[in-house]
């Protein structure tokens, strides 16, 4: 095979790629516009590697002073090029800020799209200059040949395919962001506000007051200390994700594992905290299963039934974080704690446990719902970048 047809191509093209220059098919556009009827786009409007807007820039209007675009040009952001801050414009606006913006020619505007995408611009683009503020090199960008198809015709089915499946990533990201907006309203509706003694949303026979109850009537403290084994693995408790396997974060073949050494266990359903780092949301509950963790975390167990797995949903609400903060306090190296015998100590409104099992129950389905639409999105995500590995030549 020759090395100038990618692994991948739409049936009925055979042709040699052709090297061709950066500027043989774009060119870079510099007319500068402080129009203030058209809307302007900064860095921090791009979700970055997604090529699409995390807000509506439509009526943002200022008189500031950027680069004029049109719709179809390609907003690439040059600054920090490993943020992948990246669009491929539908409208007319100014990009404000370290933005290269192009304009395809005698070439799709898509295929160019997914170009800048690629193994072999992305590897040269951040080939960067400068340390604390690095960029992408215009001069080292232009003069690299990038093997591109000679036919319009390839280059449009090319860049319709990245196109559909931005399209496909992008409406599964609404998914997921539609579902996780769902789940935080029901998180304020669920559980009664401060001072009120029931939530404004319950299920339907459920009219008692919810009880007054400290933490510690239906917690207790789990402090086994034990060395990691095969029934105990070592994970790590990830904001956001819970008790999770050390292999997503890190190659452990380059650790010297100390058989003696002793962590945490966590069982399922646990409720787990650490002091430090509250409020972005290293607190929760063990959906995984038995394992060791850092001593470091504060790890707690259900005295009846499933309370711990009740408060772990609970602790996704502000004011639980709040009244925790209360009783932190400031240990050496500008570390925080709050006490097991403190926490325990909080007051907490609850209802009874039949309640409380359909409040669990109910969480645990959109949990499912959401994990389910995040595989389907690291999936999708994958698949992306494998299809820009194997139909572009690097």
């Amino acid at each position: 095979m020759s090395n100038m047809v990618p692994m991948i191509r739409f049936r009925g093209f055979t042709d040699d790629w052709e090297e061709r220059k950066l500027t043989d098919i774009l060119s870079r556009l510099s007319k500068s516009s402080n129009n203030s009827e058209l809307p302007k786009i900064e860095f921090e409007d791009i979700v970055a590697g997604e090529g699409r807007l995390n807000k509506d820039v439509s009526h943002k209007f200022d008189d500031r002073k950027g680069i004029l675009f049109e719709s179809q040009n390609i907003l690439y952001g040059k600054l920090r090029p490993y943020l992948k801050n990246w669009l491929l414009a539908d409208f007319k606006g100014i990009a404000l800020g370290d933005f290269w913006v192009f304009k395809s020619i005698n070439s799709d505007p898509k295929f160019v799209y997914s170009l800048i995408q690629s193994n072999h611009y992305q590897k040269v683009a951040n080939d960067t200059s400068g340390t604390k503020m690095p960029r992408s090199d215009w001069k080292k960008v232009s003069s690299t040949d990038f093997p591109t198809p000679s036919s319009l015709e390839e280059q449009q089915k090319i860049g319709s395919f990245f196109k559909q499946l931005d399209n496909t990533i992008a409406l599964h990201q609404r998914i997921l962001d539609l579902l996780k907006k769902q789940k935080k309203g029901f998180l304020q509706k669920m559980f009664p506000k401060n001072g009120a003694k029931v939530p404004e949303l319950r299920f339907e026979g459920f009219t008692d007051d919810w009880e007054e109850r400290k933490l510690g009537d239906v917690l207790s403290e789990r402090n086994d200390q034990t060395p990691e084994t095969n029934e105990y693995p070592l994970m790590s408790f990830v904001q956001g994700k819970g008790v999770t396997p050390k292999g997503e974060r890190y190659n452990r073949s380059f650790l010297v594992k100390d058989s003696e050494k002793k962590y945490k266990k966590t069982e399922l359903g646990d409720f787990i905290y650490s002091s430090n780092n509250l409020e972005t949301g290293s607190i929760g509950f063990n959906r995984t299963g038995k394992a060791v963790i850092s001593p470091v975390y504060s790890i707690f167990k259900s005295k009846k039934s499933r309370e711990s797995q009740f408060i772990g949903i609970m602790s996704a609400r502000k004011d639980f974080i709040s009244k925790m903060v209360r009783f932190r306090q400031g240990v050496v190296y500008g570390q925080w704690r709050i006490h097991e015998s403190d926490f325990l100590n909080i007051d907490m409104k609850m209802p009874n446990d039949k309640e409380q099992q359909l409040i669990i129950s109910f969480f645990e389905n959109i949990d499912k719902t959401i994990a389910l639409h995040q595989r389907m999105l690291d999936l999708l995500k994958k698949q992306k970048k494998g299809f820009l590995q194997k139909m572009f030549i690097s």
